[in-house]
């Protein structure tokens, strides 16, 4: 980024209660401020609409609107590399992402602001009760580990960074289509004891040249820009609905943590690219028609290309259980988990020994009726 870029005005963000001067929480139920203290309420009325896109070839050339930027105090993780907007209230705090113990006010970071956010619908009750009847169908999970991962301890709310990407392309393809035709010929069989010949269907495909242009408008393809949020997990507790997305308000992060992005705009625009590539990839087949297609050349060029910063919410538990770290993710929107899976060696063998134990009594049982 420029190093033109003012720094923006560092603080945290509070929203004393007027009230009782306690500070005012987001409430999923609500979808407002709530005093926990007095009970004083704030509705924040924010509906969703259009959020404006930044060019994401200016950030290459140095010219993103200042006004793009910010300056925020960030903690960082030494386990996992999470970067957590910092606020007093961390010291000798967890990092919410792998448990490990979390180094606070390590700095300052100029990033580009969020433009956009999904607030909390699940309530953190609600993410414990989805995240305790997930582990209670995990097979083979050590019985400790989920009384362990059950118990009161407080779950993390954050609003983990994302990227997205509109763009429009424009695509010129070389393949070959086939069409498959079906010939009869005989072959020899042996038919109760005797040799004859039977007719048979055989699949013959008659490939063809194949040239054309494609074009696709992408519309918000969604990319993880943090590093400290494991991918594998962030996607499956997908998918988004971003047309409830709503324009930046700090109000909705009061009472969560917010994740400073670890990948930045462009490096994780690649990820973006192969997304894109693969449906361009299938629009072509489609396009090529036939019953098979083969695909031997993409020259793709990409008109407009923009960018979205949105934070979108999730609850984490983070676990250490002898030596190991486990961590859980639900969807702060859906309630959709996912998280490690680990497994009880007991559990495995007892398993297999009454697998066994049962396939011995078939046997014997199947033994003792043909006798």
């Amino acid at each position: 980024m420029s190093s033109d870029v003012p720094a923006a005005a560092v603080g945290e963000r509070h929203f004393p209660c007027p009230a009782c001067g306690s500070e005012l929480r987001f409430d999923p139920q609500r979808q407002g401020l709530l005093c926990p203290h007095c009970g004083h309420e704030e509705p924040i009325g924010v509906r969703p609409s259009a959020i404006p896109e930044l060019d994401l070839r200016s950030v290459s050339e140095r010219t993103l609107p200042v006004s793009a930027m910010e300056e925020t105090r960030v903690a960082r993780c030494g386990g996992c590399g999470a970067e957590i907007e910092f606020d007093a209230a961390l010291h000798a705090r967890e990092c919410p992402f792998c448990a490990a113990p979390l180094v606070t006010d390590t700095g300052v970071s100029r990033h580009i602001k969020p433009q956009a956010q999904l607030s909390f619908l699940v309530s953190e009750p609600e993410a414990h009760a989805a995240m305790a009847k997930w582990l209670g169908r995990l097979w083979f999970a050590p019985s400790d580990l989920a009384a362990f991962a059950r118990a009161e301890r407080r779950m993390t709310g954050v609003y983990a960074p994302y990227w997205t990407y509109d763009a429009d392309t424009e695509t010129d393809y070389q393949g070959r289509r086939g069409v498959v035709r079906h010939e009869t010929r005989h072959v020899s069989v042996v038919v109760n004891g005797r040799r004859t010949t039977q007719p048979q269907q055989v699949a013959r495909v008659d490939w063809s040249p194949a040239r054309g242009r494609v074009r696709r408008r992408f519309d918000d393809v969604l990319v993880l820009a943090s590093t400290g949020l494991p991918k594998r997990y962030a996607d499956a507790v997908g998918p988004w609905d971003l047309s409830a997305l709503a324009p930046y308000d700090p109000r909705f992060l009061a009472g969560f943590r917010a994740e400073a992005y670890t990948r930045g705009v462009e490096d994780a625009y690649g990820e973006a690219k192969a997304i894109m590539n693969d449906a361009i990839v299938q629009d072509v087949r489609r396009d090529i028609g036939g019953d098979q297609q083969q695909v031997t050349h993409l020259d793709t060029r990409v008109g407009a290309l923009t960018f979205k910063h949105i934070l979108l919410p999730v609850w984490l538990a983070a676990f250490r259980y002898r030596g190991r770290s486990f961590r859980f993710v639900v969807n702060g929107r859906t309630g959709a988990v996912e998280g490690e899976r680990p497994y009880s060696t007991v559990k495995i063998v007892l398993a297999v020994l009454l697998a066994l134990a049962i396939a011995l009594a078939l046997a014997g049982l199947q033994i003792s009726l043909n006798s």
